[in-house]
């Protein structure tokens, strides 16, 4: 099932929107259909991380590379 949504965006925003569509070859729609799409995968990723970082810590991971460097 389809849902419509509408969204107020002034008119800086809507060049922005028009020309970054016309360069990657999709309908605005899409387009913000996907960059959608990416901020909720931003979002959700975020708040994993921020549940699970508690556990990284407990086991002494405090950055990326303690991570990288225990899965290699």
């Amino acid at each position: 099932m389809e849902t419509t949504l509408t969204v107020r965006i002034d008119k800086e925003l809507d060049q922005l929107l028009e020309e970054s569509s016309k360069r990657s070859g999709q309908t605005k729609s899409e387009f913000v259909r996907q960059a959608l799409k990416r901020q909720l995968t931003v979002e959700s990723f975020q708040q994993l991380r921020k549940e699970l970082l508690p556990y990284g810590e407990a086991q002494g991971w405090l950055t990326d590379e303690d991570v990288f460097r225990e899965v290699s």
